[in-house]
C-alpha cells in the first residue's frame, strides 16, 4: 500500500553447480501460477531474459510463506525465511546474507526441500506516501506499518517515511491480533489494505480502509473503498469525515438553539408582553431555519473540493 507494489528482480544468487538462469527458470515457473507482486516481479525478470516459461502442476500457496508445486518430478518451491526457519532450513552465505542487509527482499528456492539459490528484489516507496504520512501526522494521526517483510526491509521503509511504529514479519493470520494488540492500547484503529492477507485485519480494526485496485476478498471486507490506489487518499477521506462531522454537530446547535427561542415565540408565549408572532411571520421563520441548516451542508462542497486536490497540485 505504501510501495509502488512492482518488484524488480535486482540479484539472483545460485548456490552449488546451479547458475542464474537455471535458478529464474524454476522460480518463473512457479511463480507464473501466482499473481503475487513478488512472483510478477521475477515471472517478468525471466521474461525479459527470453528464458521459457514451462507449466507446473499442483501449485499451492503457503499464505504469506510462498508456494510450493511440482515441476516434472521435483517439488519446486520459492519462499520466504520464514518457510525456511519452520522447515529447520539453514543457508549460511555471505552474499544471501549482504542482501538482506541491504533492506531487499529475498526469496528462496528449493527443490525436494534443499536450496537451489536466491532471489532478491526490491520495491519502490511511492513519492506520494510520504506527502500522505506528513497529512496524516499533521492532523494528530499515529501512522504504523503493518507488513510479512522482514525487519530490515520494514525498518528502511519505516524510517524513510517517519512512521511512529512497525511490525514486520507479520504473517497473514496474526495481522488481526496486532491490530487487537493496538486497539488493546486504548486506540482507535484505521487499516488500509489491499490484498486477500490483508482482509482478517480489516474486519478487526475501528475502521477497514480498502483500496479500489486491491482483491475482492479485502473490498467486501472493507468499511470504506478508495476509487484511486493513492495513499494519500486515506488522509483525504479522514479530513473529509472530520469536516462533515462538525457540520451535523453546527447544524445540531443551530436547529436546537433556533428552535428554543422560536417556538415559544410561535406559541404566542410572549403575547402577554404585547409581542406576537403573525402566521406568515412564523412560516417564514420556520422556513429560514431549514434553509441556513441546507445551506451551512451546502458549505461541505468546499471541504469535499479540498479532500480533492490534495498532494496533487
Amino acid at each position: 500500500t505504501l510501495t509502488e507494489g512492482r518488484f524488480g528482480v535486482t540479484d539472483v544468487v545460485a548456490l552449488a553447480d546451479n547458475d542464474d538462469r537455471e535458478i529464474l527458470r524454476l522460480a518463473a515457473a512457479l511463480e507464473s501460477q501466482s499473481e503475487h507482486p513478488i512472483a510478477r516481479g521475477i515471472v517478468q525478470r525471466a521474461k525479459e531474459l527470453s528464458i521459457p516459461i514451462e507449466g507446473v502442476t499442483g501449485f499451492r500457496n503457503i499464505t504469506g510463506q510462498g508456494a510450493l508445486a511440482r515441476i516434472g518430478d521435483a517439488e519446486i518451491g520459492v519462499v520466504g525465511p520464514t518457510y525456511l526457519a519452520q522447515q529447520g532450513v539453514d543457508i549460511d552465505h555471505a552474499r544471501v546474507a549482504g542482501l538482506t542487509s541491504q533492506s531487499k527482499t529475498v526469496v528462496f528456492l528449493l527443490r525436494n526441500g534443499h536450496p537451489l539459490g536466491a532471489i532478491a528484489l526490491a520495491d519502490i516507496v511511492r513519492p506520494e506516501s510520504r506527502s500522505a504520512i506528513a497529512k496524516l501526522k499533521e492532523m494528530g494521526i499515529q501512522c504504523m506499518m503493518l507488513t510479512g517483510d522482514n525487519r530490515t526491509v520494514a525498518k528502511s521503509v519505516a524510517d524513510e517515511l517517519s512512521l511512529d511504529d512497525y511490525f514486520a514479519e507479520v504473517l497473514p493470520a496474526d495481522k488481526a491480533d496486532k491490530i487487537r494488540e493496538v486497539k488493546a492500547r486504548g486506540l482507535t484503529v484505521a487499516m488500509v489494505g489491499d490484498g486477500v492477507n490483508d482482509a482478517p485485519a480489516l474486519v478487526a480494526s475501528d475502521l477497514g480502509i480498502a483500496v479500489g485496485a486491491g482483491t475482492n476478498v479485502a473490498i467486501e471486507s472493507a468499511d470504506v473503498v478508495l476509487v484511486r490506489s493513492d495513499p494519500r487518499d486515506v488522509a483525504a477521506i479522514l479530513g473529509l469525515s472530520r469536516a462533515t462531522y462538525r457540520k451535523m454537530v453546527q447544524n445540531l446547535w443551530w436547529a436546537t438553539g433556533y428552535n428554543t427561542v422560536a417556538i415559544p415565540l410561535a406559541a404566542g408565549l410572549t403575547a402577554g408582553l404585547g409581542f406576537f408572532l403573525s402566521p406568515a411571520v412564523g412560516a417564514v421563520f420556520m422556513a429560514a431555519s431549514t434553509v441556513i441548516v441546507a445551506v451551512n451542508a451546502k458549505l461541505l462542497e468546499r471541504s469535499t473540493n479540498r479532500a480533492d486536490s490534495f498532494g496533487r497540485a
